[in-house]
């Protein structure tokens, strides 16, 4: 992990440099993907989205104190909006459209001035910031 400077703009930069955006995607996509059939499963992109701590990152909530159903239920409807289509899975280009709504609606929460985050190293955050200090170099 590492404290960073950025802003919106810095966000959207990255997710408008196509080719960059897209690597990332697919990188992250190829991680997730264990039995590396060109599909996520729910299980495959639940230890992911676990990962997030959502509901404490966004809501200052401990996960531990919600019962395990409810937990399963937060996370299967994460993963529906990654499975754009209904069908059960996630392919390369619904993971891609969801991150990339993400990735905006985190620009737009931050908006234009900079602020300092802690980011994890290889997230869609760091990427954004490695890629706009290489082009201030």
């Amino acid at each position: 992990m590492s404290v960073e400077i950025l802003d919106g703009a810095t966000i959207r930069n990255f997710i408008d440099d196509e080719a960059a955006f897209t690597d990332l995607v697919k990188d992250r996509f190829a991680y997730l993907d264990s039995n590396h059939d060109g599909l996520l499963s729910y299980s495959e992109m639940a230890k992911e989205l676990k990962s997030l701590r959502v509901l404490e990152t966004h809501f200052g909530i401990d996960d531990a104190g919600l019962c395990p159903e409810e937990l399963v239920q937060l996370y299967r409807g994460l993963f529906t909006k990654f499975d754009r289509d209904g069908n059960g899975s996630v392919d390369l280009e619904e993971f891609k459209a969801e991150m990339k709504e993400v990735m905006i609606a985190v620009a737009n929460g931050i908006g234009f001035l900079p602020v300092q985050m802690v980011v994890e190293e290889g997230s869609f955050l760091k990427k954004a910031v490695d890629r706009e200090l290489a082009g201030a170099a």
